[in-house]
């Protein structure tokens, strides 16, 4: 098996990105560099939902799995990219009907495509497209427990009932939120990896997510 193409689904983290009303910014501080001690090492302190990552359903649920406790299979399958596109607008919720009857099952990976990360880093992006409860419900229904967004959240910016991350926490899924590129993903059968730093004990953390195109 050979790798013939990847596309990168990662918001570049650095100490401007854009983070979720409240969170906290990245800040980066030189802790030695090559000038004075020989070699570059960086302090970054940030939170553990900045840039494209993941949700452990410990971040809605106290005694949910932690990041470090969800096992690393879960992260990585064939995505299915489910594009609602023509179908949403501003603060729409994604209902299942949006996206037909794709093939889609136990062990894939849910790819929902808004064209919301087009606003990434302006205000627009916080009024994107989320996830009803149903469309989760659809999802979980056929055996999908990792679900991937391209914004901010699968529930509306700024509510705090966080539906659809309840639903989900539930059913023991993850979900990746902040992910890019995803219209790029036009190739059958995509080899996708969300793998995140297993964090000890908490909510969740930063992935390098790609979208892998394989082949003989």
């Amino acid at each position: 098996m050979r790798v013939r193409r990847i596309v990168d689904l990662t918001h570049v983290v650095s100490p401007d990105i854009q983070v979720y009303p409240g969170d906290p910014a990245p800040i980066f501080i030189p802790h030695a560099t090559v000038e004075a001690d020989g070699f570059d090492l960086m302090r970054i302190d940030m939170g553990s939902q900045t840039g494209t990552h993941v949700d452990a359903p410990r971040h809605v649920r106290s005694g949910g799995a932690a990041i470090d406790a969800v096992p690393p299979d879960t992260f990585v399958g064939r995505g299915v990219v489910l594009d609602v596109r023509a179908r949403v607008d501003a603060g729409s919720l994604v209902t299942a009907d949006m996206w037909g009857e794709p093939a889609i099952g136990s062990g894939d990976i849910a790819l929902v495509l808004t064209g919301w990360s087009q606003h990434f880093g302006t205000d627009r992006y916080f009024e994107h497209p989320a996830l009803s409860v149903d469309a989760c419900r659809w999802l979980l229904d056929r055996g999908v427990r990792t679900i991937g967004i391209d914004a901010p959240s699968v529930d509306p910016t700024g509510d705090e009932t966080l539906a659809a991350h309840h639903v989900l926490a539930d059913a023991g899924a993850v979900i990746c939120e902040n992910l890019r590129n995803l219209e790029a993903v036009d190739f059958p059968d995509p080899l996708v990896s969300l793998l995140p730093i297993p964090f000890a004990g908490i909510d969740g953390a930063p992935v390098r997510a790609v979208a892998m195109q394989v082949g003989n």
